[in-house]
């Protein structure tokens, strides 16, 4: 299985990466600005046993997203991980002063950005009859976050995008899920002080926070053939079942 997952240089995507790997998978990682860390991700594939290169993808150029589907080859999985975070703090500015062209670059790049993605790789899984695609949202989707609204409507989109090409592809063999992250432990999110990763962890029903492991092993079943008929759903991980940072 040749696997592409985008933004594979850190935290879910590298994990991700790695794991398929285990398998035996061959795998495409896509990086923005972190050459050096994809290269390390590229060695840990290999060391768990796949086969791995490394590409760089921009999600706001989209020459550079069919470029790099190009490069990468016919691929059976596409896990779109890959995000814009855009420069908007949580509670750091009332919803009304938002720019507009924060909201513009975030959707451009998060919705129509990983619409061109799947696009770019969906010819060749429906001549091939099977297919498998992953989109990585956010519990910021469903619970919304103050401030930077535009990330949390940009990963909601991609919950009706999911929900459209599960029953436009699923007759082609394409299963098509969302994996939606909580608070995820990830070298983004460690700096957070420990009373906090407690709180937010005593909200979840496991009463603990996942970490990029948990999510990567989700990710790969729903993008590999042991996911036979599961498609058009949202997947929520025991930190999604919590409440978000915000509500503490």
């Amino acid at each position: 299985m040749h696997v592409l997952v985008t933004g594979g240089s850190s935290g879910i995507g590298a994990a991700t990466a790695v794991a398929y790997g285990a398998t035996g998978a061959r795998v495409t990682i896509t990086y923005h600005s972190g050459e050096e860390r994809a290269a390390e991700v590229v060695k840990r594939v290999e060391q768990a046993g796949g086969k791995a290169a490394a590409i760089h993808l921009d999600l706001e150029d989209h020459a550079s997203i069919t470029a790099a589907v190009w490069e990468a080859g016919p691929v059976d999985a596409l896990v779109a991980n890959a995000v814009r975070w855009g420069t908007i703090m949580p509670n750091s500015m009332a919803f009304e002063d938002v720019p507009a062209a924060e909201w513009t670059a975030a959707l451009h790049a998060n919705v129509v950005g990983n619409a061109i993605l799947a696009g770019a790789v969906l010819p060749n899984m429906r001549r091939n009859g099977f297919g498998r695609i992953v989109f990585v949202s956010s519990g910021a989707a469903e619970e919304g976050l103050p401030g930077p609204g535009a990330y949390g409507t940009a990963k909601m989109a991609l919950h009706g995008m999911a929900r459209a090409l599960a029953w436009e592809a699923g007759k082609d063999g394409i299963l098509v899920n969302v994996a939606a992250a909580g608070f995820t432990l990830t070298e983004r999110e460690r700096p957070v002080p420990q009373e906090v990763a407690d709180a937010l962890a005593a909200r979840t029903p496991t009463r603990r926070l996942s970490t990029a492991d948990d999510l990567a092993a989700l990710i790969v079943f729903l993008g590999s053939a042991a996911n036979r008929n599961l498609t058009g759903e949202i997947i929520r991980d025991g930190s999604n079942a919590g409440r978000s940072a915000h509500a503490l």
